[in-house]
């Protein structure tokens, strides 16, 4: 995986946290430019995850979790 812009930020969703609470990775604030978001939204979406035996991981969730790391987003 090449690193993106900004810096490194993580093979999975939970490194993605790390790496936004733990001062390491890339630095916010930050801006995010997400191309081709509507496909995120059609299979981001609640429901029940079989892989992670869990609640599967929604847009909503995933956009409140950027926010909450000080990362502005802009769905394209």
């Amino acid at each position: 995986m090449e690193p993106l812009p900004g810096g490194y930020f993580g093979w999975n969703l939970d490194a993605l946290v790390d790496c936004l609470r733990g001062g390491f990775g890339a630095r916010t604030p930050l801006r995010l430019a997400w191309h081709d978001s509507a496909v995120a939204r059609e299979h981001l979406v609640d429901g029940y995850d079989r892989r992670r035996l869990g609640p599967a991981v929604s847009l909503s969730y995933l956009l409140d979790l950027l926010v909450a790391g000080r990362v502005e987003i802009d769905l394209r």
